[in-house]
């Protein structure tokens, strides 16, 4: 299941470390944290998604406090 989001990231650099974390998770099979439009990319399991998302925005925020996805 693939979906985008709406998000907050102060600059390129750490979406580009936020990016790179999210995809070690997990069941997480692709995410893409775009710094420009503002955008984070999910691609997860359907089955666990909400649950997968949840650690990505932690994971996020552990990485760029201000990091934060309008679910």
């Amino acid at each position: 299941m693939k979906k985008k989001f709406k998000c907050e990231i102060d600059c390129a650099n750490c979406a580009a470390k936020v990016e790179e974390a999210v995809k070690k998770i997990e069941g997480v099979n692709d995410a893409k944290v775009n710094f420009v439009m503002q955008k984070f990319t999910l691609d997860a399991d359907e089955e666990k998604f909400d649950e997968i998302l949840k650690l990505c925005i932690e994971t996020g925020k552990k990485i760029e406090p201000d990091f934060s996805v309008e679910v």
